[in-house]
């Protein structure tokens, strides 16, 4: 008889939806399958602005903010993910997959209890009436990365549907940007997450080797290029 080691169970990416407040979990989502692909895009917020790139600018002012960034780089996500439930009737029926797709509808809607108090606030003649503030929501890959999110994008293509047309396969087009402190409020629970995730970037930089300048063609150049 042949036997196997044990192949360790894969981790499975997903989100949680956590009280700010309290910092418990509300509710998880656990994704069905892990996406092929990650789509990951990180942008600068450089001091001198994206207008002062073509010249013309005040001289030695913008040469001082050269190498001066404003805050951490904005970050976004981009990636598909599949719900399936053709092969498990029992489990989708009644209702398909409908029951997952609205929890991950509702990241992007308000709740109806939310708006009908908006609506009395507005009935009663309340001057200001604050945008409606969603749970703080973490994206999981992993346990090297956790972080706070916002849905910037959902599109949602079913392709199979059972006899009461209830949708029972989707493909899910998500994308997110990742919650910085220059996004969240000193001391919201959401900035202390954020911080914890950059610690975690910055752990794995210092574990990655040192490259050395003869690689480059430049061993024994004086002040690492030197002067021609």
């Amino acid at each position: 008889m042949t036997r196997y080691p044990d192949i360790p169970k894969p981790i499975r990416s997903g989100i949680v939806v956590v009280d700010p407040d309290r910092g418990t979990p509300q509710r998880i989502i656990v994704l069905q399958f892990n996406p092929d692909t990650l789509e990951r895009s990180l942008s600068p917020q450089a001091a001198g602005g994206a207008g002062d790139a073509g010249g013309g600018g005040s001289g030695s002012g913008d040469r001082n903010e050269a190498l001066r960034l404003k805050g951490p780089a904005q970050e976004t996500w981009k990636f598909t993910a599949e719900i399936d439930a053709t092969d498990q009737f029992e489990v989708a029926a009644p209702d398909g997959i409908h029951p997952e797709l609205a929890t991950l509808e509702m990241l992007v809607h308000p709740t109806t209890a939310q708006l009908q108090e908006a609506s009395r606030l507005t009935k009663k003649g309340t001057i200001e009436i604050s945008p409606i503030e969603m749970p703080l929501t973490l994206f999981t890959w992993g346990s090297k990365r956790v972080m706070p999110v916002r849905l910037t994008e959902l599109s949602i293509n079913e392709s199979a549907f059972d006899v009461n047309l209830n949708p029972i396969r989707a493909a899910l087009s998500i994308g997110m940007k990742v919650l910085s402190v220059s996004d969240l409020p000193a001391g919201h629970r959401g900035a202390d997450l954020y911080m914890a995730h950059l610690a975690q970037k910055e752990r794995l930089a210092r574990a990655a080797r040192s490259g050395g300048l003869a690689a480059l063609g430049l061993a024994g150049r004086t002040g690492v290029v030197g002067r021609s």
